[in-house]
């Protein structure tokens, strides 16, 4: 029989997204400018946030789809506070 080469897996991917710093995911924007615009919101009311996709988008600057998703982190003891604020701002009906 002859020898076969060597299987490489796939690596798998975690459970779920780890962060040492005590952050956790507070909202998914589907681009870029949406999750800096919720950036300069947490920041403006003193809340640290940071962003993190998988897409370097000085390199795409385009997407489609949920292909460029942005998740914007906050601290675990400020996530009630932004989720707050983003309740704040959802679209929703309007009273005259």
């Amino acid at each position: 029989m002859a020898k076969r080469g060597k299987v490489i897996r796939f690596p798998k991917a975690p459970a779920e997204p780890r962060d040492d710093r005590g952050f956790v995911e507070v909202r998914r924007c589907r681009d870029q400018s949406e999750a800096l615009v919720v950036k300069s919101l947490f920041e403006s009311e003193g809340i640290p946030c940071l962003l993190r996709t998988f897409l370097a988008h000085s390199v795409h600057p385009f997407t489609v789809g949920n292909q460029g998703e942005v998740v914007v982190l906050v601290p675990a003891t400020d996530a009630p506070q932004a989720r707050i604020l983003l309740a704040r701002i959802a679209p929703g009906p309007s009273f005259p």
